[in-house]
């Protein structure tokens, strides 16, 4: 509790410096998170969403609130982290806009400071404070980062890259915030990546918001490459109006410590969701990832794949749960998890849930946790393949199943190259 009430405090002196300036109405939200955040406090292996994963390296931390970077990165040094020199970009240092290194768009593409300061009618309605602790938290904190906007039936030709870069070596906290509004029959793809220049111990708790319109097509990827020292903690919310269809790919290769709760509703009929995870671990990493699809409306399909590798001490939480609610006839949904252990001290916890209210639907789950098929690892030595190389290949072709479904070419092969180095590395 000591800790929690340091975190207040810090929160009560940002928020009476003049840096941290809202209206009103932002003001209230901010007390609303702070309010929440130390009615819940940090979460503990005893309440059930947590029971597979330890936050007490974070609750009995001591992070600072981040400051400015005292030396921007050239574009240079940033670049292994870009996809394409077109196309909209926002980065963000340490938790602070980067304009020199970002090609925003008007009040579509930018940071959220902005947007709040000049545009509040854009976002105001579609911030919300958040039942979670680490979200509540978020909330209290929510100032910086990323905002976009695709109007009506408008097609933005390439990505839009968001980058999170931290360079402070300095055990500090960022809380970025961003929410991205798709309106009616509009198109996007979206790249949120989390990465270091640095290798120190910080923490990154991150919030971002996805409202996809009626009839809109967007496809979200979100990849955390954080440093090896660092503690990731995320929410992910979505709301899907009629005839919408939504992509989400998450990718997990950073950190000592992550979670990730993803949640997403399906609101009006004719929804199409996909959820597509892959988590990359070694050495002690551990990552846990919380999903709830909510069928909320009739008509509706959601299919979600989730694969783990896990090698030497990591361990990998997967709980992924399905709501269909009363009314929501004729939902289609499917979830898979599957993990790969590469060691006999890797660990994988699987935990598939179905929540159905309604009796004309097809839901099933299911997940696999394991070694590599002894089968399928003698037929590809049966080939002359030797032993080392053959694992690698399967190991390959297991992750390679999750990055096959996105559509960024450029991006696709990053991660490939990720990893097959990481592969490499075994």
């Amino acid at each position: 509790m000591a800790h929690v009430e340091q975190l207040v405090g810090s929160y009560r002196a940002w928020a009476s410096n003049g840096a941290a300036q809202a209206p009103a109405w932002l003001k209230d939200l901010r007390e609303g998170g702070i309010a929440r955040f130390h009615d819940l406090g940090f979460p503990n292996m005893k309440q059930e969403a947590w029971r597979f994963t330890n936050v007490a390296p974070i609750a009995e931390g001591s992070f600072a609130l981040a400051r400015p970077p005292a030396r921007i990165p050239k574009l240079e040094e940033i670049q292994p982290f870009l996809l394409l020199e077109a196309g909209y970009r926002l980065v963000f240092v340490d938790g602070f806009f980067q304009p020199a290194l970002s090609t925003p768009f008007f009040d579509d593409v930018q940071s959220l400071a902005h947007v709040v300061a000049h545009r509040p009618d854009l976002v105001r309605e579609h911030l919300g404070t958040q039942d979670r602790p680490f979200s509540a938290l978020n909330t209290a904190f929510v100032h910086e980062g990323a905002f976009v906007h695709v109007p009506a039936r408008a097609t933005v030709e390439y990505p839009v890259q968001l980058l999170f870069l931290v360079t402070s070596g300095k055990p500090v906290v960022m809380h970025p915030r961003n929410l991205v509004l798709v309106d009616r029959e509009a198109r996007v793809s979206i790249v949120e990546t989390y990465a270091a220049l640095d290798d120190g111990v910080y923490w990154t708790n991150a919030v971002t918001e996805i409202v996809v319109g009626d009839g809109a097509r967007v496809d979200y990827h979100r990849v955390q490459r954080e440093g090896a020292r660092a503690y990731h903690v995320a929410t992910t919310q979505s709301h899907q109006g009629r005839d919408s269809t939504l992509n989400l790919h998450f990718v997990a290769f950073g950190g000592t410590l992550a979670r990730h709760d993803i949640g997403a509703v399906l609101a009006g009929p004719g929804g199409t969701l996909i959820l597509n995870g892959l988590y990359l671990l070694a050495g002690q990493q551990h990552a846990d990832h919380h999903t709830t699809i909510d069928h909320a409306a009739d008509h509706c399909e959601s299919h979600e794949y989730f694969n783990g590798v896990l090698d030497e001490r990591s361990r990998g939480v997967f709980t992924g749960r399905i709501i269909v609610r009363p009314g929501a006839q004729k939902t289609d949904s499917k979830q898979t998890n599957n993990n790969l252990l590469l060691s006999t001290d890797a660990h994988a916890d699987s935990q598939p849930q179905l929540e159905i209210y309604a009796d004309d639907v097809k839901c099933t789950h299911g997940s696999t946790v394991g070694p590599l098929d002894p089968r399928a690892l003698f037929y590809v030595r049966s080939r002359g393949v030797g032993e080392h190389e053959a694992k690698r290949l399967l190991t390959y072709g297991f992750a390679a199943e999750i990055l096959g479904r996105m559509e960024v070419a450029p991006l696709r092969a990053q991660l490939d190259a990720i990893v097959r180095g990481r592969l490499a590395e075994q």
